[in-house]
């Protein structure tokens, strides 16, 4: 079914009972068991430890597109909900040089995002970190674990995706591997000329990001993120000052960013120094930073969303549609 001329926005979600009796919701849930036990049976294979991540600590990660996080009384000290647990994937590998999180996030999303079909408050992330990992090693995981995921769940259940409106040709060029590669200022160029406004200095925005998936009929690398606009954690080229060793994995059809991932600044000089270029106050960071001055080892790892990909699997025009508790930016809900 041909869905990139869908506009990928959907209705608020029905009130909850009827939301999970809904023969659609049980159908993503089919995909979103077998997306599960694909993605752990593949990272088991390559050699990953399954750890279960912190829900609360005294910081969590302080990127995301002007999401904040939720605050937590933990026994009289200020702790947050997990945005997302990157600093304790880097803490973890002193013991786990392979490891993996299926990890719930908590972010609160700016209400103009509950439009955009991807984003939720809650949601999970299948979590890699690599030690001593480069990018191109992240990202070689990150598309055999898409492309496995997307294999197994089409041979698992193609009735329920075909009930979906899914056809096998819908997942061909994901099947075959075939990954195209750009750099962000490529991306950058390529909307630019096509009249889209975006900065060269920032990440790409949500209309852009969808302008260039709608684009693409295989998944895509975008590379090397400017510095400042990703998080203190993502290394600067030695070799690029100013670029990031980072990426986005973005899926085809219109349904935009699947991964984000990069190689990691591990050395305590440097990681104090990017905190305060981004105004962030290192002495937040105690915890971590003793991690770091110790000796964290240098790594790579990525973040893929659980409910994208299930959405993107699905078919499904909305976040929301492919979790049993929704809960959409700025909308309260139970």
């Amino acid at each position: 079914m041909d869905r990139t001329a869908r506009t990928h926005e959907a209705a608020t979600p029905p009130p909850l009972g009827e939301h999970l009796r809904s023969p659609q919701l049980r159908a993503a849930m089919l995909v979103q068991q077998e997306a599960l036990h694909a993605a752990r049976a593949y990272l088991r294979e390559q050699g990953f430890v399954e750890l279960l991540p912190p829900l609360v600590g005294p910081v969590t990660d302080p990127g995301g597109r002007g999401a904040k996080a939720l605050d937590v009384d933990y026994y009289g000290h200020p702790y947050k909900l997990m945005t997302s647990a990157i600093l304790y994937k880097q803490a973890s590998l002193r013991g786990f040089p392979k490891l993996f999180y299926i990890a719930p996030n908590v972010r609160v999303e700016p209400e103009e995002t509950a439009t955009t079909g991807r984003h939720l408050v809650e949601f999970h992330q299948i979590d890699v970190e690599i030690a001593d990992a480069s990018r191109e090693e992240a990202q070689e995981i990150a598309a055999g674990l898409l492309h496995h995921v997307t294999e197994h769940v089409w041979t698992a259940v193609p009735g329920v995706l075909a009930g979906l409106g899914r056809e096998e040709g819908d997942f061909a060029d994901v099947r075959s591997g075939k990954y195209d590669v750009c750099t962000h200022h490529e991306a950058v160029t390529r909307l630019r000329t096509a009249g889209h406004p975006q900065s060269p200095d920032s990440e790409i925005d949500w209309t852009g990001e969808r302008l260039l998936s709608l684009e693409s009929d295989r998944p895509f690398f975008i590379n090397d993120y400017p510095k400042g606009s990703r998080g203190f954690y993502d290394r600067e080229d030695p070799d690029n000052p100013g670029v990031l060793r980072n990426f986005d994995l973005i899926a085809p059809h219109g349904y935009g960013e699947l991964v984000s991932g990069s190689e990691r600044e591990s050395e305590y000089a440097t990681i104090v120094t990017r905190m305060r270029e981004s105004g962030e106050n290192p002495a937040k960071y105690a915890w971590y930073l003793k991690e770091a001055r110790e000796g964290i080892p240098a790594s790579a790892g990525f973040g893929m969303g659980l409910q994208r990909l299930v959405r993107f699997l699905t078919g499904l025009d909305a976040a929301w549609q492919v979790s049993a508790y929704p809960k959409l930016p700025g909308v309260v809900a139970p």
